[in-house]
């Protein structure tokens, strides 16, 4: 069956109805993308709405699995923790003369230091400069120049694929544990000397790593640094029993049972081993949400910039 056009068309007609046809195409693309546009910000209003500061906020429930190392709660309102119980089982950190844990509680004094998780600090920035980018491709800008738009996506994409990493953690710009742990003011008391309480964000789920430690160097003479696991008139703070002392001296080993177990860090201006840790996560119901919506923008920006840069004649290569 023959589909070619008979009478013939010239090469040069053919030429001019194919650059009508994709001028009508482009200038409609464009006009639909003003209602993608609106859709998307209604989608990033509701991801900031979730990781908006409002009370009473969200109280997750921490325990550690098939163990009792920890147990306790924190309370996060938008991107600070204001309140929070923890109880440690820890070897390496005896409770106080007749209870059966270690108890940190996050202090309520309106001089300590906030706790802050970063990483929502940075997913609500990118997500108001998504807004901003939204209102000025609609606002400010010219629709109908396909370019301007095509940049505009561009940056749109960007900036949600940043925000989405930063919800699933591990990103670049991430601060490690022995760099960013909590202020040991936070806590009423004050967190031990030997102690790091380490929060982040780890697949839309609030992730805790508390630590105890120990001088990676204990015997190599006085210029060790002892301030870690010694207080006033040299009183030890690191947690050992005078068993686990004396084993150690006399050459027995103290068994690891961790990923950290045998690496050296530099903490607070010493280095130190990891003696015990424990990890857990809490899953948060609103940064879930916020995952699925960014998700959903990211494909939503990607498969809109697939579109114009067709029309367009600007299509890439997948991968």
């Amino acid at each position: 069956m023959s589909t070619l056009v008979w009478p013939a068309i010239p090469p040069e007609d053919l030429i001019r109805e194919e650059e009508e046809t994709q001028a009508r195409e482009l200038e409609w693309l464009l006009s639909s993308l003003q209602d993608t546009l609106r859709s998307l910000k209604e989608g990033l209003e509701e991801c900031a709405e979730l990781l908006a500061p409002k009370e009473p906020g969200s109280t997750l429930v921490l325990s550690s699995l098939r163990s009792e190392n920890l147990k306790g709660f924190i309370t996060r309102v938008g991107m600070r923790i204001v309140k929070g119980d923890v109880q440690l089982r820890l070897p390496s950190l005896p409770p106080p003369r007749g209870q059966n844990s270690y108890k940190l509680t996050i202090s309520n004094l309106p001089t300590a230091p906030t706790i802050v998780l970063d990483q929502l600090t940075t997913i609500r920035t990118l997500i108001n400069a998504c807004l901003d980018v939204v209102d000025a491709t609609r606002w400010t800008g010219d629709s109908t120049n396909a370019n301007f738009i095509s940049g505009q996506l561009k940056l749109l994409h960007d900036n949600i694929q940043e925000a989405k990493s930063a919800l699933k953690g591990w990103t670049e710009h991430q601060k490690p544990w022995y760099e960013d742990s909590v202020d040991e003011n936070a806590f009423n008391p004050p967190l031990p000397p030997n102690v790091s309480f380490h929060l982040s964000i780890s697949e839309a789920a609030v992730l805790l790593n508390v630590r105890t430690l120990e001088t990676a160097y204990p015997n190599t003479g006085t210029n060790t640094p002892l301030s870690l696991n010694a207080g006033a008139g040299g009183q030890s703070y690191s947690g050992f029993s005078l068993r686990e002392r004396l084993a150690t001296a006399l050459g027995g080993s103290r068994q690891a049972f961790h990923d950290e177990a045998h690496e050296v860090f530099a903490y607070k201006g010493q280095d130190v081993r990891v003696r015990d840790k424990v990890r857990v996560e809490s899953q948060d119901p609103s940064l879930m949400a916020a995952m699925a919506k960014l998700g959903a923008l990211e494909r939503n920006v990607a498969l809109s910039r697939r579109a114009l840069d067709v029309v367009m004649g600007e299509e890439q290569d997948e991968g």
